[in-house]
């Protein structure tokens, strides 16, 4: 399946209509945005690996536990962003698995967000996919982007950040006046190491997700990821957007070329997404895609990313 989320446009200037935030709660993991990395590893203990990402900041990774499965963003020693996708975890004020009716009624989603920082203003403008699926809502000085899975109504995941963050990655149309706050663009030699932490995570997370709907988890196929990220790297430098290549054909073609021997075999694409988990929540929320992620039949899974594009082949191994 194909899945591409366009860029967010931007434009200068607006008038800003200020609206009172709820304030952060007193307990949760939302409290260790701004506190130090010695903070966290006393709550957390060490991460089991450490992610490069394109926004300048490094995920922590925490994924021994489906349960508890963590990725905690660090910039400068200081936490400044949070993905939370482990039933166990304490998302305050929300829970994962919250139906979505009680977060609508219990908690002020607006059309626009607007942020103040270094004397510059912004404003990010939600449509109503966005407000459907990932709405956003403040607490106190920081945000939290709420994946709402739409097949069951409840809360999926929550992403806490700090302004600067949100206003770096852009996940909504922005409106602004001022300076635009940027990351620096990515060396190729960063880029690979980022798209490695990539492949991981959207790896991670899709066995999280299928252990929550009872399945077996997937086991990492190292041809089926080549071929994975020869495929995004195809759509990237081919300027094309599609499970069909001039250059390498079919799927199944890419897994022969590659050496994959399998009985059955799947694909989604997707291109544009800010990262690793908004791109598998994305997924999550297509019907076709959704059938990938959730197929029981599927035994292996291989992961490639090359820049902004995405590839996952999932393949069901043919038995000894």
């Amino acid at each position: 399946m194909e899945m591409n989320q366009q860029p967010r446009s931007q434009k200068p200037d607006y008038k800003e209509n200020k609206k009172t935030a709820t304030e952060r709660p007193k307990e949760g993991l939302s409290l260790l945005i701004g506190k130090n990395i010695s903070n966290v590893k006393k709550v957390l203990g060490d991460p089991q690996r450490i992610d490069e990402t394109m926004y300048g900041y490094q995920w922590y990774i925490y994924n021994q536990d489906d349960k508890r499965y963590l990725q905690v963003g660090i910039e400068k020693n200081q936490v400044v962003t949070l993905f939370a996708l482990g039933e166990n975890l304490d998302v305050a004020p929300f829970e994962i698995g919250q139906p979505v009716e009680e977060i609508f009624n219990t908690q002020n989603i607006d059309t626009n967000i607007n942020i103040d920082h270094n004397g510059n203003s912004f404003r990010f403008e939600l449509n109503d996919t966005d407000l459907n699926l990932r709405p956003v809502v403040q607490l106190g000085d920081i945000y939290v982007q709420l994946y709402i899975d739409k097949f069951t109504g409840v809360l999926s995941s929550v992403r806490f950040l700090n302004a600067e963050t949100m206003i770096k990655q852009r996940p909504y149309e922005l409106i602004y006046s001022g300076h635009l706050v940027e990351a620096d663009p990515p060396s190729d030699e960063q880029w690979r190491l980022i798209e490695e932490g990539t492949e991981k995570e959207i790896f991670d997370i899709t066995n999280v997700l299928r252990t929550r709907y009872k399945l077996n988890p997937l086991i990492w196929d190292e041809n089926t990821a080549v071929a994975a990220y020869q495929h995004s790297k195809d759509m990237a430098e081919n300027n094309h957007f599609s499970q069909t290549s001039k250059k390498s054909g079919s799927l199944t073609d890419r897994l022969n070329k590659a050496k994959v021997t399998y009985r059955t075999a799947g694909e989604n694409i997707a291109a544009k997404y800010t990262d690793g988990p908004e791109v598998v929540e994305g997924w999550l929320n297509s019907q076709g895609h959704r059938e990938s992620l959730l197929n029981k039949e599927y035994t292996h899974l291989g992961v490639g990313v090359y820049k902004k594009f995405y590839t996952q082949n999932f393949i069901q191994k043919e038995e000894d």
